[in-house]
């Protein structure tokens, strides 16, 4: 049977399709929008990927985050192996689930309270440094991050109805940081082992969309300007500036650390992000991500390619390779197209 790749953004993945395509492995795309699924019948294929991501909701896709739950729920049901499954998803869509998975650990991060009204914010600011953001449960590159100066800045935010908490109403109130050197690191890592760490400096002024992957480096020409050409939603992320993205090293303790997230939330492929506070010099964790789409021009930045490191994995798990490929239709192999007839 056929590996299947379970998605929403089709231009991220290129590159992985293209590796599988090359590998000759049997693979069938899973749209992670328009899934549908006869739970009496078996899924169909012998691996699923689940390259899902949580900025779906940015993209008119947030009816498939929660399906997605569903649907892993359904193929782990039937025994089939998932990287990437049920409780890598419980944690990509919650921000909260992350600060608890970082306390259990004794794992540094921002100081933050949760909420789940926009009413609640100042109440939950107090205590903390300002700066604060408010960052939806749901996230995914950056969406829907706000940031407060002050506490004023935050009541009259609240009071003019501005305080937005993402698709499920549920928000963290935490403290912002300052970037040591302007930059955050984002390790990369692969079966609980790192296989890169970058060095992301956006500039000044830039936001909180921090996705290194080549379909978000987008040239920004200066206020107002628009960027031309594409044709769908799906051909650039929100417009940002192109950021400078470099090979770096991490801190042993950092990358041990990082390693010990992974495998406690037992994450086969994520990227973990730190930052190292300016005011007192220490590293803090603040996102965790279970979708890692890779560097732009991973050759030239890290030195090989990560899309054939991930796909030695994937066929590894999938195990034997079946000479004959199953029929590319975009949509899951859902068995609809198997259900009995009553008798």
């Amino acid at each position: 049977m056929a590996i299947a790749v379970l998605y929403e953004h089709p231009e991220w993945f290129k590159p992985l399709f293209a590796t599988l395509d090359r590998r000759g492995l049997p693979w069938v795309p899973v749209d992670a929008a328009a899934l549908a699924w006869d739970p009496t019948v078996h899924p169909g294929f012998s691996l699923l990927v689940n390259r899902m991501s949580p900025s779906a909701w940015t993209r008119g896709h947030g009816h498939a985050i929660q399906s997605t739950l569903a649907y892993l729920h359904y193929v782990q049901r039937w025994g089939i192996p998932v990287i990437n499954g049920l409780d890598a998803w419980r944690l990509e869509i919650s921000k909260s689930a992350q600060l608890d998975l970082f306390e259990q650990l004794g794992m540094p991060y921002p100081r933050a309270r949760v909420i789940n009204h926009p009413s609640q914010a100042p109440a939950a600011a107090r205590g903390l440094r300002f700066p604060i953001v408010v960052k939806p449960n749901i996230g995914g590159s950056g969406a829907g991050i706000q940031r407060f100066d002050s506490s004023d800045e935050l009541h009259r935010a609240v009071v003019g109805g501005t305080v937005a908490l993402g698709m499920d109403d549920t928000a963290l109130v935490q403290e912002f940081l300052p970037a040591e050197g302007g930059h955050i690191t984002r390790l990369e890592i692969l079966q609980h082992e790192l296989l890169y760490a970058i060095r992301i400096t956006p500039p000044r002024g830039h936001g909180f969309n921090l996705c290194p992957a080549d379909i978000c480096q987008v040239d920004d020409e200066g206020p107002g300007s628009k960027v031309e050409g594409p044709e769908s939603a799906f051909e650039v992320c929100p417009v940002k500036p192109a950021m400078q993205i470099e090979a770096t090293t991490a801190p042993v303790e950092v990358v041990a650390q990082a390693l010990a997230i992974s495998r406690a939330a037992g994450l086969d492929v994520c990227g973990i992000e730190f930052l190292v506070d300016q005011r007192d010099g220490r590293p803090y964790f603040y996102d965790v991500n279970a979708l890692s789409n890779f560097v732009t021009d991973a050759a030239r930045v890290v030195g090989f390619d990560p899309f054939e490191r991930l796909v030695d994995v994937i066929e590894a798990k999938a195990g034997a390779r079946v000479p004959e490929a199953a029929p590319r239709t975009l949509g899951a192999p859902s068995g609809l197209d198997r259900v009995p007839t009553a008798k």
